[in-house]
């Protein structure tokens, strides 16, 4: 009873026939094509190049597909068995076709990598276990154009990508990871930062209570979050804007203003009053340097007038803060 209740439902790919093989190999062709069909369908708005070059390769596994159905009908006859890769345990699963809309172009491109190289290997597994001999030489070729697909993909995109059309995807795609990530994160951050010293350093020094203070800091953080997250999802839907998913931005918005918060509230959990101080002051000025360092490299702000801004501003909070709890 215990053998049938641990026994795994995917069968090894030693265990299959060679019509199997064959079946499987077939339903694969059929799945990678029909994903990079549907990397092509999400990236055509604003990668059109890149969307050309997954259309290709998609035409590539089509000519594969009907290279397999052709050998299997000689062997076995028109009726191809049911296999797919979630019934053998050395096959890697896919990600649905409904969740490959949230991909970038960066990862598609690092997704059908991974695809290639795994049917790569599989096509070799199958034809060392191959005892027909024209079977075993498909499966052999079939192995080496995947490991070519590579250089088709190449090919593809210096046919598709040509005239600084890649620099312009990248460009997009970078203008999209600042738009929806980046800018959204680096405003959380600016605000958890510099919003909650003045109540958190006000508490510390009226006060003296290093756990009151760091209540006070935690509640200021995670309200100030929530109150970011809320305000950043709402206001823009991404539609005109260009500046995606409102989710995504809410979530680096709302998680960022809370971490920049409890970086100067958590020093506060150490019952020393001065040290705690000492610790929760070098964390701030870390914080505003990273800032800083942030908006030079995405937001391309030169990096000396960016640190005036945020340093100046946080340290003039920061008196603030610590003039109202000594009043």
């Amino acid at each position: 009873m215990f053998s049938s209740f641990f026994r795994s439902s995917k069968r090894p790919l030693t265990s299959l026939s060679e019509q199997e093989v064959l079946a499987l190999a077939i339903s694969n062709e059929e799945d990678d094509g029909r994903i990079y069909l549907a990397y092509a369908d999400a990236l055509r708005t604003d990668f059109p190049h890149s969307a050309k070059v997954f259309e290709g390769m998609a035409e590539e596994e089509s000519h594969h597909r009907q290279m397999l159905i052709d050998r299997h009908a000689a062997r076995f006859g028109n009726r191809i068995p049911l296999v797919r890769r979630e019934h053998v345990r050395e096959f890697p699963e896919r990600k649905p076709d409904w969740l490959i809309r949230s991909l970038s172009v960066v990862e598609a491109r690092k997704q059908a990598e991974i695809m290639e190289e795994a049917a790569h290997r599989f096509y070799l597994g199958a034809a060392s276990h191959s005892t027909d001999a024209a079977t075993r030489k498909l499966l052999g070729d079939l192995a080496l154009a995947e490991k070519a697909h590579e250089s088709l993909a190449q090919q593809l995109g210096e046919q598709h990508l040509h005239d600084g059309a890649r620099e312009q995807e990248d460009d997009t795609a970078r203008r999209r990871l600042v738009l929806t990530w980046v800018q959204p994160g680096l405003a959380g951050l600016m605000d958890g930062s510099v919003s909650t010293l003045a109540p958190i350093f006000a508490a510390a020094f009226a006060t003296g209570d290093t756990f009151q203070t760091f209540l006070v800091g935690l509640s200021a953080s995670v309200g100030a979050g929530i109150s970011m997250g809320f305000t950043e999802a709402a206001h823009d839907d991404g539609v005109i804007s260009g500046r995606g998913s409102p989710l995504k931005r809410g979530l680096a918005s709302g998680i960022m203003t809370t971490v920049g918060g409890l970086g100067h509230a958590l020093p506060y959990l150490i019952p020393d009053f001065k040290t705690a101080t000492a610790i929760a002051v070098a964390v701030v000025f870390v914080e505003l340097w990273t800032i800083a360092f942030i908006q030079n490299k995405f937001m391309e702000t030169p990096f000396v007038k960016a640190a005036l801004q945020v340093v100046l501003g946080g340290a003039l909070v920061l008196a603030a803060g610590i003039l109202i709890g000594n009043a």
